[in-house]
């Protein structure tokens, strides 16, 4: 799967796994996108009978924190997905939309994408066009 992810990546559409491959594949996937900042992630319980989790796959990235710097994308795209989970697709699409249009034109882009964009100027880069 790993070999396949780097080899073909347009091949997988959904990938369901353990935590420890989940992680390993969801890493690779991030990378070849370009940056770990990019990629969201969704713990998804299609029953609805306990919580779903959304969340940027890299983590927490405690070797950055306070420093403004970490790329907010793979947060806001975890948040598309859970507004999408609740049923609120309009606002789920505004948002991606917004954050396509930031991330394409490639003024406003932080450090993992070769910016020099904070934390914060991203962000309010994306509010800016919702």
């Amino acid at each position: 799967a790993c070999m396949n992810f780097i080899r073909r990546p347009d091949s997988f559409d959904v990938v369901v796994g353990s935590n420890l491959f989940g992680d390993i594949l969801t890493d690779i996937g991030a990378i070849i996108t370009g940056s770990m900042g990019l990629a969201a992630s969704g713990n998804i319980n299609p029953d609805r009978t306990f919580p779903s989790t959304f969340e940027p796959v890299h983590g927490s990235a405690p070797d950055i924190a306070g420093q403004n710097i970490a790329n907010p994308t793979a947060l806001m795209l975890g948040a598309a997905m859970m507004l999408e989970y609740l049923e609120r697709n309009e606002d789920a699409e505004r948002m991606r939309k917004a954050i396509r249009f930031v991330v394409g034109e490639g003024k406003v882009t932080t450090p993992d994408l070769g910016g020099k964009a904070s934390t914060s100027e991203f962000t309010d880069e994306v509010i800016r066009n919702l």
